[in-house]
């Protein structure tokens, strides 16, 4: 189930999430121009390696925290980062709108440490490197869901070779999603390796989203209002269809 579009109407450019964007693409350039032996220390450094932190390499190689915060803009390839931005992108400015970017910068990287530790708590002795933003970007669909429960979004569903689209109330896609991660999450313990996705960090970074949404959310009357031609047309700001409708259909 992939996103791919969204109705919540934004009266901002979203200038955090072009930045994160960006910032990412040039650690990726930066990335795929180390020689591998330099590219491994590299990783072994800046991205998140439990066992440094939890385990056993914590008395031979002890670390600062910077890690959870300089893999957050690091990944594995070009279709990872790719994925990641796609739904950030399709997330990220609604939620930007309503916190305002200084607050979604701060509410970026604080999914994104959380998302961090609860992958490292998961599995404290692996010591394979953990990358990437997806744990950041579940926080901010976990906030998105909480502010917009009602808000349309599109999903393409693959069968086989042949995509279908779908339109879901936010709050059931994220349900859905996070019910995807945690089914996962849960048969993954005890895998000391715990290589390919990082299930927990998603949890993680979902949770501590959605618990911080009301806390981060500026008042109504702190926006300007909206234009007339704001938003998409047969819908509600907030991005619920005119007329109401259940949010889980």
């Amino acid at each position: 189930m992939f996103p791919w579009a969204d109705t919540v109407a934004r009266r901002y450019p979203p200038i955090v999430v072009w930045s994160v964007i960006g910032i990412s693409a040039l650690a990726l350039l930066y990335q795929v121009g180390l020689p591998p032996r330099v590219l491994d220390r590299f990783l072994f450094d800046f991205a998140l390696v439990p066992s440094r932190f939890f385990g056993q390499l914590s008395l031979v190689a002890p670390s600062d925290w910077t890690p959870f915060l300089t893999d957050i803009f690091l990944h594995a390839g070009w279709l990872h980062l790719i994925l990641n931005r796609w739904t950030l992108w399709i997330f990220g400015p609604a939620v930007e709108d309503r916190l305002g970017p200084v607050r979604f910068a701060l509410f970026y990287l604080f999914c994104g440490v959380a998302a961090g530790l609860a992958h490292a708590l998961a599995y404290p002795d692996s010591a394979v490197p953990a990358l990437g933003a997806s744990g950041a970007i579940a926080g901010v669909i976990g906030c998105y869901a909480r502010m917009f429960p009602a808000a349309r979004i599109v999903v393409i569903v693959s069968i086989l070779i042949i995509p279908l689209f779908f339109e879901v109330s936010a709050l059931a896609f994220a349900m859905i999603w996070f019910a995807m991660q945690v089914i996962p999450g849960l048969i993954s313990l005890g895998d000391t390796a715990s290589g390919g996705i990082a299930w927990w960090a998603h949890i993680g970074g979902f949770v501590a989203g959605w618990l911080a949404t009301p806390l981060l959310r500026r008042p109504a009357g702190a926006h300007r209002r909206y234009y007339r031609d704001e938003g998409i047309y047969g819908f509600l700001p907030d991005g619920r269809r005119q007329g109401g409708g259940s949010p889980w259909i």
